[in-house]
């Protein structure tokens, strides 16, 4: 189809004491819903030692594209040392600074309109590439309201989920001929006012941060226990990933698509990127969710990552089994990748979470 108007005819709040609750109700049925100085195991994953504090951190997107992914587990393990850094106190300041920079461009929201469906607000599209969408007047209306600034909606003819996902699948292919939305997923994002409520419509992944919806994901911490001390095991993402090539990752990790649970994705997503199976995965425990907020350019990523933790039989070696077959991972202290994570950018933009 040629890519034309004439072919096509409450801010959400979650809150980590919700995805508690919810996780203590999935635990009894979750079935519904490369060198390191630290080595006792090698496989395609690396795995680090565990401490007993609660850490969250950050890094940017500009800083994961630009980092050098030709790093080896030495550098990892050289910058958690004290001596890279012996300035450096053993305070939070180094992760507060990556949670500041994961939520950059909070005084850039004036530049982006409200996405509003049956006048719930379910985005946030930049003013530039709102103009992108008045071509499809079938699909896309561009209202101005001298109160509020203006939002965007969606035609009152698109009454169904299934006729709005068709229409704006549709101008979603136009857009992306024309490069305004690259890396298309051909995968589905759910778009509601609040995590589960009715879906709206759903929307190809690529175009999500565009539209600035809320997009969840499941990430997991798997470790193992050895002399009393726990390691974590850490990915090193393919260097052919479309989206940060070879920086450090969790274990398991993916978004959450629509028509599936969190319970039953992680489970996917444990034996598509670990080789980790059911009998085992489904033992995962859900420790809380993980949300930030991240405007770059005319991109308004505001993801909530449902964060769980497995512990793994000390034999047991993760195993890549997905489409992204030159990922690797390794097994070292956590200590290690914590003060890592506080001195450097080796790992990818997500907020890394380390409840053990």
């Amino acid at each position: 189809m040629a890519c034309s108007a004439h072919h096509l005819s409450h801010k959400i709040r979650l809150s980590i004491s919700f995805f508690r609750t919810a996780g203590a109700k999935s635990r009894h049925a979750f079935s519904n819903s490369s060198i390191t100085a630290f080595p006792f195991r090698y496989s395609p994953f690396h795995l680090i030692k565990s401490s007993n504090s609660r850490s969250l951190s950050a890094s940017t997107t500009t800083a994961a594209t630009t980092t050098p992914t030709s790093f080896s587990w030495e550098d990892v393990v050289r910058v958690s040392q004290p001596e890279f850094n012996p300035h450096d106190s053993s305070d939070l300041r180094g992760f507060f600074d990556k949670i500041k920079a994961c939520n950059r461009g909070s005084e850039l929201q004036s530049e982006f309109l409200p996405f509003v469906i049956q006048d719930q607000i379910v985005g946030y599209i930049h003013r530039s590439f709102a103009e992108n969408l008045r071509s499809f007047q079938n699909v896309f209306i561009l209202s101005k309201d001298n109160c509020d600034g203006g939002h965007v909606t969606l035609h009152l003819m698109l009454k169904s989920a299934e006729d709005r996902t068709r229409a704006v699948g549709e101008v979603i292919k136009c857009l992306a001929e024309k490069e305004l939305i690259p890396g298309i997923r051909n995968e589905l994002y759910p778009v509601t006012s609040a995590f589960g409520a009715p879906v709206f419509f759903s929307l190809e992944r690529a175009a999500a941060p565009y539209f600035g919806i809320k997009a969840y994901g499941v990430h997991m911490n798997g470790y193992i226990e050895k002399d009393g001390q726990k390691f974590l095991w850490i990915g090193k993402r393919s260097p052919v990933k479309p989206t940060f090539p070879g920086m450090l990752d969790h274990l398991v990790a993916g978004g959450l698509p629509h028509g599936i649970a969190c319970g039953e994705n992680l489970m996917k997503e444990c034996e598509e990127e670990a080789g980790i199976p059911r009998s085992l995965s489904s033992r995962a425990i859900p420790v809380g969710a993980v949300s930030y907020s991240d405007i770059d350019g005319q991109r308004f990523k505001r993801d909530v990552l449902c964060c769980y933790d497995l512990k793994l039989p000390e034999g047991f070696i993760p195993n890549n089994q997905g489409k992204w077959r030159g990922r690797k991972l390794q097994v070292d202290p956590c200590e290690t990748c914590c003060q890592c994570h506080k001195k450097d950018t080796f790992f990818q933009v997500k907020l890394q979470h380390c409840h053990n």
